[in-house]
């Protein structure tokens, strides 16, 4: 499976032309069968922007990010991960991926489900919170075993939970996908070794999605999206300015690293075990 990355700026806006525009841009190279974007590409990453460019799904008319999403997917024939964009919805906002398939539809929407709030002292002091609420569910999507696999999704600060990716593995995920903007502190320290610790754990692929690094903007991004392997290596990385990246992702790799090293056999589940509270938002 070949995977593209675009590490974007953020203030993107969305239009039909615009999707018709990559559409054509992407036809004129070697297609991926997957492309993941960023999280909240669609305006500037700050709580006060996340209402003004809200979009209601609902309303497809009015929600030009999504439709530029489903119109991509659909043109092009692929798996669109869309990043995220804020979504309203029942007089909520979230923070939401959507995954388009290659006829354009909505196969899954992923909400956010560990809010970032942080408070390190002549640093950084943010809290998602103060707007944004927490999705409830866990999410996997089955795009089939001709197109790209069984793919679970997270959120930014997702990554940080170990139990969400114990629990994509246990479901049968062979990918996680996680659109992140990790900042310069936590970024630096943290972004790489979250993603190969997340892989590692679970010996399965972890791809992520960062927008671009802005430093003039009130919120700068660390940037560096990345796809890491099963025994946690590093396949592909960008750094932090704009640009594309292009990877092979091989699934024969996560049973070859799972018999070197059969954890699965090796837990105690005797001793401790993993419990799904909540079903899965995926598609059957």
């Amino acid at each position: 499976m070949t995977t593209e990355w675009v590490n974007k700026a953020h203030g993107l806006h969305a239009s039909r032309q615009d999707g018709e525009s990559r559409s054509k841009i992407w036809k004129d190279i070697n297609l991926p069968q997957q492309a993941p974007q960023p999280e909240i590409w669609n305006c500037p990453y700050l709580n006060e922007n996340f209402p003004k460019n809200a979009e209601n799904f609902d309303n497809e008319d009015a929600s030009p990010s999504f439709s530029m999403l489903s119109e991509v997917a659909r043109v092009c024939g692929i798996t669109v991960v869309g990043g995220s964009i804020p979504e309203w919805s029942d007089g909520q906002l979230y923070n939401t991926c959507c995954v388009f398939g290659i006829d354009g539809k909505l196969k899954a929407k992923h909400r956010k489900i560990h809010l970032f709030d942080v408070d390190i002292p002549g640093d950084i002091t943010y809290k998602e919170s103060d707007t944004l609420s927490a999705g409830e569910k866990p999410t996997i999507v089955d795009t089939g075993i001709h197109d790209v696999g069984r793919i679970g999704l997270g959120i930014c600060h997702d990554i940080r939970f170990p139990e969400l990716a114990m629990l994509y593995a246990a479901r049968g995920a062979q990918l996680i996908c996680y659109p992140g903007a990790f900042n310069m502190s936590t970024g630096q320290l943290l972004w790489e070794l979250m993603q190969r610790a997340r892989a590692v754990d679970n010996q399965l692929f972890v791809a992520t999605c960062s927008p671009a690094r802005d430093t003039s903007a009130d919120y700068v991004t660390w940037g560096h999206s990345t796809l890491v392997g099963p025994f946690g290596e590093v396949i592909s990385t960008t750094g932090h300015e704009e640009s594309t990246v292009i990877a092979e992702i091989d699934y024969s790799l996560i049973q070859l690293r799972r018999s070197n090293l059969p954890l699965e056999k090796q837990r105690r589940g005797d001793i401790y075990q993993l419990r799904g509270v909540h079903g899965l938002d995926s598609e059957k």
